[in-house]
């Protein structure tokens, strides 16, 4: 679970789309979003667009954790590879995100969302940059 220390405010995307960091640790994240009529498509199911998000906002965290509110770390995607594996069946979106590699200055990471029921919905990798101004993380073997 989340030290509510280090819980953040929600930003404007998060708001509208309903998503909450429910664990945050050392190189890993997870998300939770309830699925909501606002998330679909045309045909009435998730955009995949709302796949991708929560993909990369997850996998962001997982390489961002300093334990320390009063040092937050922040980045930027460079590279994002989402791979839809199959239809949601439940109600709830859930990304399990770890750091995989890096270094001082980038970082690499994957993730995978599936639904409450545990079906696989869609998995992500993705290359992120610390943004510079922000302090990066000591580091550590994932």
């Amino acid at each position: 679970m989340i030290d509510p220390a280090l819980r953040e405010d929600p930003y404007a995307l998060q708001k509208h789309l309903g998503f909450e960091i429910t664990d945050w640790q050392e190189g890993s994240a997870r998300v939770e979003m309830p699925i909501r009529e606002v998330h679909g498509n045309r045909y009435g199911i998730p955009h995949g667009g709302v796949h991708a998000t929560l993909i990369d906002t997850a996998m962001g965290f997982a390489g961002c954790y300093t334990g320390d509110p009063d040092r937050p770390q922040m980045a930027m995607t460079l590279s994002l590879t989402v791979n839809y594996l199959g239809q949601v069946k439940g109600d709830r979106l859930i990304v399990e995100a770890r750091k995989t590699g890096g270094g001082r200055k980038t970082f690499f990471a994957e993730a995978l969302i599936t639904d409450e029921l545990g079906n696989p919905v869609a998995s992500g990798i993705g290359t992120f940059r610390y943004r510079t101004g922000t302090t990066a993380p000591k580091e550590t073997t994932p």
